[in-house]
């Protein structure tokens, strides 16, 4: 069954049809609905619960009359409104975070770049805990840092599960050596990162230092690619915020840097060898 982000995905997929099919611009249809413009993209990218209002507005503005046709389209609003299993930690996780684990659990693959940390689907319980510390704040409590950490392991299932999502991570030698939570933490953290890497459905690769300048220098990203519903999704975080790029344009641009970070980047069975040294000398030697 469908997850409701895939819903949601495939609503706005045809909601932006129709309104290609009849001409209007995005700026168009908000000023006729009173809907902002943000609004409008972000439903027809899929980040946005809908309200049976405003898909039957929408619905009228472009014309759609056919019963049928409006009962489909209704049909899948409701069920794009039901809570993924992620809402239930919803206390402690940011909306527009939220839209990520969503489409996370519905992808096929991730290609991704990490320059500083390791990725949160190969972080260990004491790497993610000593991370949520680092950004303590009055809501950030003890128990809700638990909380999210356990979000997070259970967020690790989707590449263990029977048919696990494949996930290509490149990291920054950076995001090896910096000592999170100090050298036992990132000695079973590396360790882990090495056990992860030879699953079938991952590949790591390590980009060295000796490496000097590349195309992503100052940037992390991620491309979610996914087989229920076609294009691809870059996802971009900073500390209060997150971007998702669906401009196929923009899309091929983070797919032909990510190529080249592969190309730079130490062979996958390379990486391991590293990183396994790396544990085996003492982390940060």
């Amino acid at each position: 069954m469908d997850s409701p982000t895939v819903l949601r995905r495939r609503l706005g997929s045809e909601l932006r049809r129709l309104r290609e099919r009849t001409g209007r611009q995005a700026k168009f249809v908000a000023d006729e609905l009173g809907f902002s413009a943000t609004k409008v993209s972000r439903i027809e990218s899929g980040q946005t619960t809908l309200k049976e209002s405003d898909v039957r507005a929408m619905l009228e503005l472009y014309g759609v009359s056919d019963e049928a046709e409006l009962r489909q389209f209704i049909s899948l609003t409701r069920r794009s409104t039901q809570r993924g299993w992620w809402h239930d930690y919803a206390d402690t996780l940011p909306d527009w975070f939220q839209t990520y684990v969503g489409l996370e659990a519905d992808a096929a693959r991730i290609r991704s770049y990490e320059s500083e940390l390791i990725p949160g689907l190969f972080q260990t319980a004491g790497y993610a805990r000593e991370v949520f510390r680092t950004f303590r704040s009055e809501q950030n409590s003890d128990q809700a840092i638990e909380r999210r950490v356990k979000l997070r392991l259970q967020r690790q299932e989707l590449i263990r599960n029977p048919e696990p999502l494949a996930v290509h991570a490149v990291l920054s030698e950076a995001a090896l050596r910096r000592a999170v939570g100090g050298s036992q933490v990132m000695t079973e953290q590396v360790g882990h990162l090495v056990e992860t890497a030879q699953l079938p459905n991952i590949t790591v690769q390590v980009i060295p230092f000796s490496v000097g300048a590349h195309a992503a220098m100052g940037t992390n990203f991620r491309i979610l690619s996914f087989a229920e519903v076609p294009g691809e999704v870059v996802f971009c975080e900073s500390v209060t915020s997150s971007l998702y790029i669906e401009k196929e344009a923009d899309i091929i641009r983070h797919e032909t840097v990510f190529n080249q970070l592969t190309s730079l980047a130490m062979t996958p069975e390379d990486s391991v060898s590293w990183m396994q040294k790396l544990v085996t000398e003492g982390y940060g030697a």
